[in-house]
């Protein structure tokens, strides 16, 4: 005769079985980089970075991010950076390749974490995870808008860099890129609006915490035609400066971005990659 505790029993192993699994504790050892979004972690098994020698026309810029993320990544003192200004001169792309940098030097030595607008609703828990590791982690947020649509994540952020009761560990370090050029400018226009003054104050306050704060400025012609060259001399490929000058005026003026863009075209032309 089938007893009620039968029954509890086989309605417990059925709600077992329908059950998702658990999921195994994220492995923060493995991998070059990870996404951190609304879902949890992603492990990248490839970092997609530029060799770091063919970044051109941020010199100083690159000395001082590098310096920055092999402290880090040998556990020394370590800033959290600002890498603001012009589109497409380098920014995100200085973040990835300094760290793939650092992992050739030092394989396993840091990892990349991008961080999602969505991510943010709970970075308390990747710094939960990230603590309790050895390996030196750079949480990346790319292309972040400090505007007042972002007033929330811009608070967010500000908490985290500012630290609370338990403090951030040495080990975790931030980078934040941003497209907006006046952001560290502090000459607010009398006639300015008050929101408008309101979300530069934010903006200041947040820019505010960043130990390295890098600015990117448009470059020049000569400067635009070096980066082109960086990518394709080594390839052997032909420059017409002319049509390399038209191509970058078509797609909205002089930089890295486009000079990638262009030589892409000349190897694609060529047959061969880049």
């Amino acid at each position: 005769m089938t007893t009620r505790r039968d029954t509890l029993e086989r309605i417990a192993a059925a709600l077992e079985r329908l059950a998702p699994p658990v999921a195994p504790p994220q492995d923060w050892q493995s991998a070059p980089a990870y996404v951190w979004s609304a879902g949890g972690a992603q492990a990248v098994p490839t970092l997609d970075a530029l060799p770091v020698e063919t970044l051109r026309g941020v010199d100083e810029q690159k000395a001082a991010f590098r310096a920055n993320v092999d402290r880090l990544a040998n556990g020394a003192a370590a800033h959290d950076t600002l890498l603001w200004g012009a589109r497409g001169m380098g920014k995100s792309a200085l973040v990835r390749a300094a760290v793939a940098d650092a992992q050739t030097k030092e394989p396993n030595s840091i990892a990349l974490v991008q961080v999602t607008g969505e991510g943010l609703a709970t970075i308390g828990e990747l710094l939960a995870q990230l603590s309790q590791e050895i390996r030196a982690f750079l949480l990346f947020f790319d292309d972040l808008g400090f505007g007042a649509e972002q007033h929330r994540e811009m608070l967010t952020l500000r908490s985290l860099l500012d630290g609370g009761v338990t403090p951030r560990p040495a080990h975790i370090r931030i980078a934040v890129t941003s497209n907006r050029r006046a952001i560290v400018q502090r000459d607010a226009n009398e006639s300015e609006a008050l929101h408008e003054r309101d979300a530069r104050d934010d903006a200041l306050a947040l820019a505010d915490r960043f130990g390295l704060t890098l600015g990117f400025h448009p470059c020049d012609r000569a400067t635009y035609l070096e980066i082109v060259r960086a990518y394709t001399d080594p390839k052997g490929l032909e420059v017409n400066e002319e049509q390399a000058m038209a191509w970058a005026i078509e797609r909205g003026g002089l930089s890295g971005r486009a000079a990638l863009q262009f030589a892409t075209e000349l190897a694609g032309r060529a047959g061969i990659s880049l």
